[in-house]
């Protein structure tokens, strides 16, 4: 017996957050293309039952497109099992799109819902958190310790019982429950970790990164059981289209716009990114004050030596004041950052940036 584990799937996102009107129509396209992908895969590699824990879409009002590409799919696929339970983000669309809910699509309700495979001693249970079950639903789960018992639920895990009634999960009211695999959803990168001494709890992540906070690879979790020991083995599929990457490059050494160049060229040439994915680049470390340092231009550079398809840097780094340099200089300059460091009401920091800007003014340059 084979099951897909996914979630947070959100089709619909908009994308906008990064990306031009465009670009961000192609990755919302790309999103709900890695969904169709993904339900090929289970037809090609005979997977019994596709487990969808949360957030299907994005928002609750969706568009037909995202609404008959997962029509089509579970209708398509009348051999897999759609076990969905909605997310915090998810609706009524989907279902008020049926005129009669097919066979293979499986419903998770307020109340624990239970779904025994036939021929097997597979039971995958599942409840849809609200603020009514949220604080009684770890006693009123009852699963058989003779089943093999797949648990679906969608909210932050948490250690302890919590006073909040939406969205937490507690690990500790779901142990010693008999649960074999607790397959989550909410978080959207891939972990795993132990839940008791008889199962795991596993947040299978999203499919694709919407984000520089959704860097790495992403995909969904298969599970291979076997009936007769009641055990599995699981493996995580990366089936992302493109991959977000967040890369810090330390400028701190550097001391000319080229100097920076380069410390990113050997950083990608380093990484051998493909060019189709996405990049941000993070510049960290202190650089002296007179640090000839242009964004814009190095964006620029970047942009058009590569096609990636898309590409950001930001700056984080922090200004530092060589104070020796300027302790005897008897020029208009030297005097000015003398009067700015030996002012006790004025942060380093904040004085690091207004030496910047005078000497910048100071050289007649434009202030950035």
């Amino acid at each position: 017996m084979k099951l897909i584990h996914c979630a947070d799937l959100h089709l619909d996102s908009k994308m906008t957050a990064n990306l031009s009107k465009e670009k961000a129509k192609i990755r919302k396209n790309e999103l709900l293309y890695t969904f169709k992908r993904m339900v090929s895969y289970a037809g090609d590699n005979d997977i019994d039952g596709i487990i969808i824990a949360g957030d299907l879409y994005d928002t609750k009002n969706i568009s037909a497109a995202a609404r008959n590409t997962v029509i089509e799919s579970i209708l398509n696929h009348p051999k897999i099992d759609f076990y969905y339970l909605k997310g915090n983000h998810d609706g009524d669309s989907l279902l008020s799109a049926f005129n009669e809910i097919p066979s293979n699509l499986k419903l998770f309700y307020n109340k624990w819902t239970y779904y025994e495979i036939p021929d097997s001693d597979i039971v995958i249970t599942g409840i849809e958190i609200d603020e009514n079950n949220s604080a009684n639903m770890y006693d009123t789960l009852s699963l058989n310790p003779n089943k093999f018992n797949i648990v679906v639920l969608h909210g932050q895990e948490t250690v302890h019982k919590t006073k909040e009634k939406n969205i937490k999960i507690s690990l500790k009211g779901l142990r010693n429950k008999n649960i074999d695999y607790l397959a989550l959803g909410h978080i959207h990168e891939y972990k795993e970790e132990t839940l008791d001494s008889r199962g795991i709890y596993c947040y299978s992540g999203c499919l694709e990164g919407r984000g520089f906070d959704e860097c790495g690879e992403h995909g969904f979790v298969v599970l291979d059981i076997d009936r007769e020991e009641k055990s599995f083995k699981r493996s995580f599929i990366n089936i992302a289209d493109r991959i977000l990457y967040h890369i810090e490059v330390d400028i701190s050494e550097c001391i000319t716009t080229s100097d920076i160049s380069e410390k990113i060229e050997d950083r990608l040439s380093e990484l051998k990114i493909d060019e189709k994915n996405m990049i941000k680049i993070s510049l960290t470390g202190s650089v002296d004050i007179e640090c000839d340092k242009n964004i814009d231009l190095l964006t620029k550079q970047f942009e058009n030596e590569y096609e990636y398809f898309f590409f950001k840097i930001k700056d984080e780094s922090s200004f530092r004041v060589d104070y020796k340099r300027f302790e005897l200089d008897e020029s208009l300059k030297g005097e000015f950052v003398r009067t700015v460091m030996a002012d006790e009401n004025i942060s380093q920091e904040d004085k690091a940036t207004i030496i910047r800007y005078g000497i910048q003014s100071l050289a007649g340059e434009e202030l950035e």
